[in-house]
């Protein structure tokens, strides 16, 4: 899916807002960290969520997936066939983080639930949202989030 792996450098991080549209290949992220941007696939039907990044052998550090659900509800990941660690950021309905599960392990068949409802999950690489500040009450802006806290200008 992705070639070589990005530096760390490769997303920003910012106290101040560096960009202005919203486009559905970026994810921004907002919180007391500052802000962080990824580029993403958006990954919105049964069939592309059920596949998500297994059999991926490495990801930019500036690359995620977002999986966007229609609407709020329960939900819960697992690494079948998932080659790399991975944060999982879970959102509600509104794009506010609820809960981030950090490093999931590669291969690991436990569920990994989301906390409440959740209708998007941002998959980035394991240790990333620590490292950035990421956690509960962050904030997610995309064109996908139709009610959402940090609404696209």
């Amino acid at each position: 899916m992705w070639g070589a792996a990005g530096a760390l450098a490769a997303f920003s991080v910012c106290a101040t807002p560096v960009w202005a549209d919203c486009r559905e290949d970026t994810v921004f992220l907002r919180g007391d960290f500052g802000q962080a941007r990824f580029s993403v696939d958006v990954v919105d039907t049964p069939d592309a969520r059920s596949q998500g990044l297994m059999f991926v052998e490495q990801m930019p550090a500036s690359k995620g997936m977002l999986f966007v659900y229609e609407t709020a509800r329960p939900v819960a990941f697992w690494m079948k066939n998932t080659l790399i660690p991975l944060d999982m950021i879970f959102a509600d309905a509104q794009g506010v983080v609820q809960n981030v599960h950090a490093n999931a392990i590669p291969g690991d068949l436990t569920p990994i639930p989301g906390e409440g409802d959740i209708q998007y999950v941002l998959e980035i690489n394991g240790g990333l949202a620590a490292q950035l500040g990421i956690d509960a009450g962050s904030e997610m802006q995309h064109p996908a989030i139709k009610d959402a806290a940090w609404a696209c200008d």
